[in-house]
């Protein structure tokens, strides 16, 4: 009878610690939250904040229609032109045999590791009336300037194209998964019905493939949206350029959080679309197993088998190997590029802090998606783990977010909270302590945090995926609490996923303009700001060696990508 007691005495308190153990998760996950949403909720409310009516009737007669008619046309042709180069060259690469497939496959992906804006700042070197282009037309045909005609690369039409070079691989990854995962064995069965390659891929294979060419675009058009460097540099007014002009330019912190919740507002208008463009349809693998590669009866021999090829290289060249050669010329060609003790200010700068963020990040967001585990819920019942659901769908707006409006969002209530605090101290001790926040780069990790905690959420949520729910069962009934198990069991196995996380936080840290350019504190400069600064003052091969080391970096996470298609094939 004592021992059923004690039995029964010991369960309670067990499962009491275990309770108290999920509201602390829930409490955890609740604060980040809250955390990742005040810079947008500080944009959203400051729609009806007072005292910009100046500013307004300002930018009403002179720029904000050309931010919206602008805003929209790169949209326009930044969808249409990564749609067709990412849906297409993933169709190539799954469905056909032919020379230099296997190395496409993985090469394709290279553009990702090279930002908009340093793109921009090549080409405008590339292709100027000074530059080697224009001059080789003029010494080959003995033209002068009124003799020809040739396009400016620094215009919309110009910034549309350099986009859709290096954000097609997003549309690129999504369709190639999922023409392999969905549409493998229905392509082998519609062939073997008679359609022809084009009626297979119309009517069988984009049907299948749409939510994730769609979410590929989707995401295109939001780093479209998010961009400062590039439609800066190329003097095309968008929402970006029209919120830093508001903030610094005119003074008016408010009516730059009004531009930047008119920018909010197109993102989620953009979300919504691609939501309600499925409608009720629902896309299933029935097919049984994945078709790891093209039959034989697909493979491609002489013009076609040329022009496959040609198609696959013509957006590798474009987007990383001939913007990577000029660079890498710039920077040895040129006597004043920066090698030297200001780049290793720089590189400090950048490293110190994408490193301080990535390792938060990742310890957030293992917190997040731990709690949120339906076996670290309650123990039945569908609502389990409803509300950390909620919170990660919040964490996951912030990615959606263009870094302007986050800058925006978190500079807003952390000055005031600078304020708050130093006037406080000065209560206590007699002293002025300055800014305590924004003075120093606590303010600029929070808006990287708020931005890109996301992508951490979401390499970890894929990581314990694979990770089944009776390990944690096992756990548990063998008295191990919910810190205990994910010590002991999960993070173990959680040792890639993690990497994964911390190394793509790490990259888009590294390669981020708009955020540090308003966040960052006085005399302190990352290689993305000193990459626009000197590109923004014509000094193209000093801002070569800082671009190099940005594109560098980027090449990492390419690295683990193409190991995973490897592995997949």
């Amino acid at each position: 009878m004592r021992v059923t007691l004690n039995y029964n005495l010991a369960n309670r308190l067990l499962m009491r610690y275990r309770r108290h153990s999920l509201k602390l998760l829930n409490l955890i996950s609740l604060a980040l939250a809250m955390l990742v949403a005040v810079p947008v909720l500080a944009v959203v409310l400051n729609i009806f904040g007072g005292g910009t009516g100046d500013t307004w009737r300002h930018l009403l007669d002179t720029v904000l229609a050309d931010y919206a008619v602008n805003s929209l046309i790169l949209c326009l042709g930044v969808g249409i032109c990564v749609g067709l180069l990412g849906t297409g060259a993933a169709w190539l690469v799954t469905h056909y045999e032919f020379r230099g497939r296997q190395v496409a496959q993985w090469a394709l992906l290279l553009p990702m590791a090279m930002p908009a804006y340093v793109l921009a700042y090549t080409y405008t070197d590339f292709l100027q009336f000074a530059g080697p282009v224009q001059s080789a037309l003029r010494e080959t045909f003995g033209w002068h300037k009124a003799d020809y005609w040739f396009p400016d690369v620094r215009s919309i039409s110009g910034a549309i194209v350099l986009f859709s070079c290096v954000l097609y691989p997003y549309v690129y990854l999504l369709a190639r998964a999922a023409f392999i995962e969905r549409a493998g064995s229905m392509v082998d069965a519609a062939r073997a019905l008679g359609l022809s390659p084009w009626q297979t891929f119309r009517q069988v294979t984009m049907p299948l493939a749409r939510p994730a060419i769609a979410a590929g675009i989707a995401l295109a058009l939001m780093e479209t949206l998010a961009d400062y460097g590039t439609v800066a540099y190329f003097a095309v007014n968008t929402f970006t350029t029209g919120i830093y002009r508001a903030w610094y330019s005119l003074g008016d912190r408010v009516a730059a959080a009004q531009l930047a919740a008119c920018l909010l507002a197109g993102v989620l208008v953009l979300l919504v679309i691609e939501q309600a463009s499925r409608g009720r349809a629902r896309y299933h693998n029935v097919g049984g197993q994945q078709r790891k590669s093209p039959r034989e009866g697909h493979r491609l021999f002489g013009v076609r088998a040329v022009l496959a090829q040609i198609a696959c290289l013509i957006p590798i060249v474009v987007g990383f190997i001939l913007p990577a050669g000029l660079l890498l010329r710039l920077a040895l060609d040129g006597g004043d590029a920066q090698f030297g003790s200001r780049f290793l200010i720089l590189a400090r700068n950048s490293f110190s802090v994408a490193f301080i963020t990535a390792l938060l990040a990742v310890g957030l967001a293992l917190l997040l998606a731990y709690a949120a585990r339906p076996s670290a819920g309650a123990s039945s019942g569908r609502g389990r783990n409803f509300l950390p659901r909620m919170y990660r769908r919040v964490v996951g707006l912030g990615y959606a977010v263009p870094g302007s409006v986050i800058a925006v969002g978190v500079l807003i209530p952390v000055t005031r909270l600078d304020g708050v605090l130093a006037q406080w101290w000065q209560q206590l001790f007699g002293t002025n302590p300055g800014l305590i926040l924004t003075g120093g780069i606590a303010a600029l990790i929070y808006a990287y945090l708020a931005r890109f905690l996301a992508i951490a959420l979401q390499s970890l949520d894929a990581g314990f995926a694979r990770i089944t729910p009776s390990m944690d069962t096992a756990a548990r009934s063998l008295g191990a609490g919910s810190g205990e198990t994910l010590r002991r069991v999960h993070l173990p196995l959680l040792r890639g996923s993690m990497l994964t996380a911390g190394l793509l936080v790490f990259v888009d840290v590294m390669k981020e303009l708009p955020a540090t350019l308003v966040m960052r504190p006085f005399n302190f400069d990352t290689l993305a700001t000193q990459t626009y600064a000197l590109a923004t003052d014509e000094r193209l091969a000093e801002a070569s060696t800082a671009a190099l080391a940005i594109v560098a970096v980027g090449l990492l996470p390419i690295i683990v990508l193409s190991k995973q298609i490897a592995r997949g094939r």
